[in-house]
């Protein structure tokens, strides 16, 4: 699927990065080694961090975008490296719990 359509189709709110990407999956943690233990290129990951480390996670993961989960706003560096880097950063008012479903109704699924 691609990326522009599961903004659309879930009302999600573009902070930065480009929505011409292909999502293979999704991944949520709040845990960076985790992350970066175990999601896949193309992942969406789904956080409610927002410093600049997660910029890092996404480039080296080769993430589709980072979903931060209760109207989170990254922090003023985040957002800066963030459009230097081209990662894709989206933001929700859903819980994590609700985005997860809507996703999975789509169609994108965890890691297997």
């Amino acid at each position: 699927m691609n990326l522009k359509e599961v903004v659309e189709k879930i009302n999600l709110k573009v902070i930065s990065g480009e929505l011409d990407k292909e999502v293979s999956g999704g991944y949520s943690s709040d845990l960076l080694s985790d992350v970066i233990a175990n999601a896949e290129e193309d992942n969406i990951w789904i956080t409610l961090q927002t410093h600049i480390n997660i910029v890092a996670v996404a480039n080296l993961k080769g993430l589709s975008a980072i979903i931060l989960i209760n109207n989170r706003q990254p922090e003023d560096t985040t957002l800066q490296k963030a459009i230097e880097e081209n990662i894709t950063i989206l933001s929700t008012e859903l819980q994590t719990f609700e985005l997860v479903g809507k996703l999975y109704e789509l169609g994108i699924h965890g890691n297997s």
